[in-house]
């Protein structure tokens, strides 16, 4: 499926960090523009207070503002630059929790955003250093629903004795000293038994006659 490229506008109204429009952009002394929460979630993981960009490093936390300028040309660029189009993901693929407009389909899952990114949203992820750190999994939907409420972990296990999955941390904690198997052993396991079982539910005889 043919897909919309990004116009030369949005390009230039496009955060540096998440690589989309602006959403609530702030300006650095450096003079460079962020998406407030990309700023502020990028320097809640640094020791050091620093531009992505140039890498000036900024001895307090700096307190910004939104740019109300930039912020409204970055409106306008939404509204009425951005191509709405179909989504460029097929039904069995992961689509990328980033996109607006045109989404693409989704090449990794972390887990610690529970987010999952196309291509173009990745980069941050191996750019960044404190992003570097994150966990990434093959792309897949749903995401807080598979990870364990408690640990926060992926839930990768099948505990036998309870019948419920659990996280790696779960088998050292609540689970501890029951049988455990991987998830999609399991899952392989469960879906041949249901195949087993319709295979032994006796069919109608079409020949058979009801008799008087």
């Amino acid at each position: 499926m043919a897909c919309a490229n990004t116009s030369w506008s949005e390009e230039n109204f496009s955060c540096s960090i998440c690589l989309d429009v602006f959403s609530s952009p702030v300006t650095t002394a450096c003079g460079h523009n962020f998406c407030r929460t990309c700023i502020t979630k990028f320097w809640d993981e640094q020791v050091q207070y620093k531009c992505p960009v140039c890498n000036e490093i900024f001895h307090t936390r700096p307190d910004l503002r939104v740019n109300t300028f930039l912020s409204e040309l970055a409106a306008q660029i939404r509204t009425t630059v951005r191509v709405k189009e179909q989504p460029c993901v097929e039904p069995a693929e992961v689509p990328c929790d980033v996109c607006t407009g045109t989404q693409q389909k989704a090449v990794k899952s972390c887990l610690m955003c529970f987010t999952s990114y196309c291509q173009t949203h990745l980069e941050p992820h191996q750019r960044v250093a404190g992003l570097q750190k994150h966990r990434l999994v093959e792309p897949m939907d749903r995401l807080e629903d598979r990870m364990c409420k408690k640990h926060e972990r992926l839930l990768e296990l099948f505990c036998q004795t309870e019948q419920v999955c659990v996280c790696l941390l779960c088998t050292v904690t609540d689970h501890k000293s029951h049988p455990v198997v991987p998830l999609k052993e399991e899952y392989e396991v469960k879906t041949a038994q249901l195949g087993k079982r319709g295979a032994e539910v006796p069919a109608d005889d079409p020949g058979e006659k009801t008799k008087d």
